[in-house]
């Protein structure tokens, strides 16, 4: 499945363009909660137009759904391998530092 942000922009701001216009209009009515709807609709397809705006595949005109989760499950392999070592540096810590606590204990008998 593809996603293409280069056709859904400007849907997205054309739509954020008629409710901004619904606002003024449902405003001049004396419709609040319908000048309300139209207020919260426009900000959600502007902030929906802002992001696939700033999406880096926006120039290939492409965006393949899921196409970052490779690198996203290296990046978790990565963080788990620093986890292991830094349990494994924090075990040899304790280690030595319990041989040290054992002589000094020794020392004050």
């Amino acid at each position: 499945m593809t996603f293409k942000p280069k056709i859904w922009y400007p849907i997205a701001a054309v739509l954020t363009l008629i409710n901004v216009a619904g606002v003024w209009m449902a405003a001049v009515n004396a419709e609040a909660p319908h000048a309300t709807i139209h207020a919260v609709l426009g900000i959600a397809f502007g902030l929906w137009a802002y992001r696939l705006r700033q999406r880096k595949e926006y120039e290939s005109g492409e965006y393949a759904v899921g196409a970052g989760r490779d690198d996203l499950a290296l990046d978790v392999d990565d963080i788990r391998q620093e986890l292991a070592e830094t349990k494994e540096r924090l075990d040899f810590a304790e280690r030595v530092l319990a041989q040290g606590a054992r002589p000094t204990e020794e020392r004050r008998d």
